[in-house]
């Protein structure tokens, strides 16, 4: 096992809540994170098996209900014997072991900040300025080449147009960042 080195900023994070080196092996396998995405979907008061059935059906890109026996049975032991305690002992999950039932913990919103930095189904920031300035171009150069209605409106008027698109982008952009941030 490899030493762990603690940096000023882990001891720092260590008296509000998480270092990062836990968030960051809390997280490094996929079944953990998997975990907190149940359990984030499915709240509070999830039971294992349940838990299980769902990784299995992720991992094996099936149907809750096409999930074998055997692949339930895989996932539910590397739970039970590894990523519950282990999440658990970090303080991100309650977990009951007798009654086989697993809950978030307050310390758990430290996780998502890392798993929701960019939903799937979110634009990237830099995709979208590069898509705000491709438009821009083009309304420019629609307006140089003389296209109509683009022609007819003067440059201020694109100069402010511009202006205030990227003002208003850059405002929701840093909103959005602070609201992230760790």
């Amino acid at each position: 096992m490899t030493p762990q080195i603690t940096t000023e900023q882990d001891r720092e994070t260590d008296r509000d809540g998480p270092s990062r080196g836990e968030i960051f092996t809390a997280l490094s396998n996929g079944r953990r994170r998997n975990v907190v995405t149940y359990l984030e979907e499915h709240g509070d008061d999830a039971r294992v098996r349940d838990i299980a059935e769902q990784l299995a059906a992720w991992e094996n890109d099936l149907e809750i209900n096409e999930v074998t026996y055997k692949q339930r049975k895989r996932v539910y032991t590397a739970l039970h014997q590894s990523h519950l305690p282990k999440l658990a002992e970090s303080g991100f999950i309650d977990y009951e072991p007798n009654r086989g039932i697993v809950s978030l913990t307050e310390e758990s919103r430290e996780l998502q900040v890392y798993l929701e930095v960019v939903p799937e189904n979110e634009i990237l920031w830099s995709e979208y300025y590069i898509g705000l300035a491709v438009v821009c171009g083009l309304l420019c150069g629609a307006a140089w080449i003389g296209t109509v209605p683009f022609a007819g409106v003067s440059g201020y008027v694109y100069a402010v147009l511009f202006a205030v698109l990227f003002g208003v982008s850059g405002a929701v952009h840093r909103t959005v960042t602070r609201r992230n941030r760790v």
